[in-house]
C-alpha cells in the first residue's frame, strides 16, 4: 500500500455515501444532449473486440456496458465499495465473465502492467494531491501495451470561471453595482466550494481536483506519455446551471476530454 493509499479511507466513505445519488450531484458526461468526444475515440480503436479496456475509477458503472459493446474484456476499478456495488448491479449475467472488478486505489496497478490496450478515466483523475495524480498517471502508463491509449474526462476549472463571468455580466445588466455583481456571481457560482488558485473543489466531504488546460501536457508528459490531445465535453445549459435560461445563446459549458498515447 502506498503512502497515498493510506490517506484515502475518508474519501472511500464519502464516495460510497454518494453512490446512491451520484448522478444527481455531478454533471453527467453521458447524457443524450451532451457532446462527448469519448464515443468517437472508443469507436476508432481498431480490432477492439480482441482487446482489453479498463474503466479506472468506474464509479457506479455507467461506462461498463458501452465498453463491453466494443471490447473483448473490461477491468472495472474503484476504491469505494459502495460505488462498485452499484456498478455490479448494472452488469447483465451473461457479461459477468468478461468483467473483472477491482476494489483499490488507482495507483495500485502493478498486476496490470503491460496488459491494457485502452485505459479510460472519466471524472476520476481528481485526486486533490497532485503528487498522487503523478503516481496514478505513472501507474496507468505502465499498464498500457505498446500503442496503448489513455483517454477520459476531467472537470474543468476554467469552465467554472466562464460561468462566473456570465453570472457577473448578468448581474451588471440587471443594474447591480460592481461589488454587488461580484457577490451575486460568487454566491450563485458556489465559489465557497472552490480553491481557484490550486484547482480544488470540496463538497459534502468530497475533495476533488479541477483541471486547467495547460496542466494536461505538463503532467502527462512528466508521467511518460508521448503526447496528449484535448477536446471539450460540451454540456447543454440546463437546470444544472444557475442562470441557464438567459445563457442559452452563449457557448456551452464544458469539461476537458483528453487522449494520451503511451
Amino acid at each position: 500500500m502506498s503512502k497515498f493509499s493510506r490517506n484515502t479511507p475518508d474519501q472511500q466513505r464519502s464516495w460510497s455515501r454518494h453512490a446512491s445519488h451520484y448522478d444527481k450531484v455531478f454533471l453527467d458526461p453521458y447524457g443524450p444532449a451532451v457532446r462527448n468526444p469519448l464515443w468517437a475515440q472508443l469507436d476508432a480503436v481498431e480490432d477492439a473486440g480482441s482487446k482489453t479496456a479498463a474503466d479506472l475509477g468506474c464509479g457506479t458503472g455507467p461506462l461498463i456496458k458501452p465498453l463491453l459493446e466494443r471490447f473483448g474484456r473490461v477491468v472495472a476499478l474503484d476504491f469505494a465499495p459502495g460505488m462498485l456495488a452499484k456498478a455490479r448491479e448494472r452488469l447483465a449475467p451473461e457479461d459477468r465473465d468478461r468483467v473483472t472488478f477491482l476494489q483499490r486505489p488507482m495507483e495500485e496497478l502493478e498486476d496490470l502492467a503491460g496488459s491494457l490496450d485502452v485505459a479510460v478515466a472519466v471524472n476520476s483523475l481528481v485526486m486533490p494531491d497532485v503528487r498522487r495524480i503523478h503516481h496514478v498517471l505513472t501507474a496507468i502508463h505502465a499498464t498500457l501495451r505498446p500503442g496503448g491509449v489513455f483517454m477520459g474526462v476531467a472537470p474543468s476549472m476554467d469552465a467554472i470561471q466562464y460561468h462566473t463571468m456570465l453570472l457577473h455580466e448578468q448581474a451588471l445588466d440587471r443594474g447591480l453595482d460592481p461589488a454587488e455583481a461580484e457577490q451575486f456571481a460568487a454566491l450563485h457560482g458556489e465559489h465557497r466550494y472552490y480553491d481557484f488558485a490550486f484547482g480544488r473543489f470540496q463538497f459534502q466531504g468530497l475533495r476533488q481536483k479541477f483541471w486547467q488546460p495547460f496542466e494536461f501536457d505538463h503532467r502527462f508528459k512528466k508521467a511518460g506519455f508521448r503526447s496528449v490531445a484535448l477536446d471539450r465535453v460540451l454540456y447543454p445549459w440546463d437546470e444544472n446551471f444557475v442562470g441557464a435560461d438567459e445563457f442559452a445563446a452563449e457557448p456551452p459549458s464544458w469539461d476537458w476530454f483528453f487522449r494520451a498515447e503511451a
